[in-house]
């Protein structure tokens, strides 16, 4: 049996030998990305990514790893599986929300950093990210394992991240229709919000004892919410400065609403045990959410981290059932 350094040495060399590979083909065109790679699809086509790359992708990927969020989340709604992805945002496995789905991808990842020697162990096709993950850092190393594409800028629009992706995997129509169909399940839901129609609607993530202020800007909160007229807590307006923003016990009416979607980085399991530590909290129960029993406990994997259409229908799900019901 080889040792762990020899296994190690043997990827080590894989990648090196994919890398001379590519340098040696990209010599005459420095403005193409991903001519060649290890088991790539003989047919091809060029795309422009989100940083103005020109990358040739395989027609028809077979072996696609998802480096963020979002990408794995809109890999999974267009029917494809990635054989290697990453671990949810504070999570050691994929996103509890997207773990069904993708069972067999192995994480090769994290929202810090790429493992590069697990990740050409899987010899991928094709490598989508975006700038929610730091592996942004790491395209030109990813570039020499597969064809790499940077679908989306940080803060950018969900539903056109969505589209980039899916142009990245061939699949268009497919994301169209997909969208179509949210766009449709938002009117309806809009149509029965009645009396909560225009109601202010806080979303937190608990987290070592406090609250932090999430799904604020473009992203498939803050649109969706947006996108049935619902308002948010002055606090919750406009863009976020980070992935989220950690509000001090001391400002805790400033988290208050009609409705107050709470949930963790985990599943609505660990949201629960937080919602009963947050009921501890002095103040906690003079909130006007707590009051009035408008306290949604949510799987926070889903409204807590960078997502897509799937993470977007879970919100537009819970937030129909709450406000409709």
């Amino acid at each position: 049996m080889p040792s762990t350094r020899s296994a190690r040495r043997a990827v080590l060399t894989a990648v090196t030998v994919v890398t001379g590979t590519l340098l040696l083909s990209g010599c005459g065109d420095g403005k193409d990305s991903g001519d060649t790679t290890a088991g790539a699809s003989s047919a091809t086509r060029r795309i422009t990514d989100a940083t103005g790359r020109s990358v040739r992708v395989p027609s028809t990927p077979e072996k696609v790893v998802a480096l963020s969020e979002p990408t794995l989340d809109a890999a999974l709604a267009l029917g494809i599986a990635p054989v290697g992805t990453t671990a949810g945002r504070g999570q050691t496995g994929v996103s509890t929300y997207l773990a069904a789905k993708a069972s067999k991808a192995q994480v090769v990842a994290t929202v810090a950093a790429a493992d590069l020697e697990k990740l050409a162990a899987l010899q991928p096709d094709l490598i989508l990210l975006d700038e929610t993950t730091a592996a942004k850092s790491q395209v030109t190393k990813l570039q020499a394992i597969a064809p790499t594409v940077v679908t989306a800028k940080l803060n950018e629009d969900w539903q056109k991240a969505f589209t980039a992706t899916a142009d990245a995997l061939n699949q268009k129509a497919q994301a169209a229709k997909i969208l179509d169909g949210f766009d449709a399940d938002v009117t309806a839901t809009k149509k029965k919000l009645g009396a909560d129609a225009g109601a202010v609607v806080s979303v937190v993530r608990w987290q070592n004892g406090a609250p932090s202020v999430v799904g604020k800007g473009v992203g498939h909160v803050g649109s969706t919410l947006s996108a049935l007229g619902l308002d948010r807590p002055a606090d919750q307006q406009g863009a976020s400065a980070g992935h989220s923003e950690p509000v001090s016990l001391e400002k805790l009416a400033t988290i208050d609403g009609d409705w107050l979607f709470f949930g963790t980085l985990g599943d609505r399991a660990d949201g629960e045990k937080a919602y009963a530590t947050a009921k501890k909290v002095p103040n906690f129960s003079k909130l006007k959410a707590e009051k009035e029993g408008h306290v949604v406990v949510v799987q926070g994997s889903a409204w807590n981290s960078a997502g897509g259409p799937l993470a977007a229908h879970i919100v537009l799900d819970d937030i129909t059932k709450a406000l409709t019901s």
